[in-house]
């Protein structure tokens, strides 16, 4: 069964409130709402509780889903708006963020005007691009993303949700998302290159 046919059964089991619905329901979506949940708001303790929200608010707000082929959409909506309210009275709130521009790819000059400097990634070795620290280099970099350009990427490329989805869930257009989606991806890239260049590796 496709992730969409999937969501689509949940969801139609969940509005006919058939026995063992929400049950299957939490059984595939925790651990997805806690991934997203500890990237946007950046403490396991506030992405525990807005976890936690997210699923109950589901189970009570499941007959408010008008479109049940966009569960998925739905409920990371929810976690989003759920999150952002955490956020703003939470104590381990960050004083600030860094800006995307800090984060942008660097450019060079050559013989043939400006270019961008990325690693050559074709020449990790394979043992390199599946090691742990790579994934935390890699978490990292979108941790450090501003909110709007962290949540992007997360719904985009993480819980591969359409460009018409995410739009849907931040309340952007779909143009909106992809120029932030681009940008959230090059920044990403420029940290991953900076670690595969040897400037953040322990010796």
């Amino acid at each position: 069964m496709t992730a969409g046919a999937l969501d689509l059964t949940l969801a139609e089991e969940l509005l006919a409130g058939k026995p063992g619905a929400f049950e299957r329901f939490v059984e595939t979506y925790r651990q997805k709402i806690f991934q997203y949940t500890l990237l946007m708001c950046g403490q396991r303790e506030d992405a525990e509780e807005v976890a936690q929200e997210t699923l109950l608010k589901v189970f009570e707000k499941i007959g408010q889903l008008r479109e049940p082929a966009h569960l998925k959409a739905w409920v990371f909506r929810i976690a989003r708006n759920a999150c952002f309210m955490r956020r703003r009275k939470s104590v381990f709130a960050p004083t600030e963020e860094l800006s995307l521009d800090e984060l942008m790819p660097r450019f060079s000059e050559d013989g043939d005007g400006k270019r961008l400097e990325i690693a050559d990634w074709s020449a990790i070795p394979e043992e390199l691009a599946i090691n742990s620290q790579l994934g935390r280099i890699l978490r990292k970099a979108i941790e450090e993303l501003p909110e709007i350009y962290r949540a992007v990427i997360l719904l985009r490329d993480v819980e591969e949700l359409s460009t018409e989805e995410t739009a849907e869930v931040l309340d952007v257009t779909e143009d909106t998302v992809k120029t932030r989606l681009h940008r959230a991806r090059l920044a990403v890239r420029q940290s991953l290159d900076r670690y595969l260049r040897g400037e953040g590796r322990t010796p």
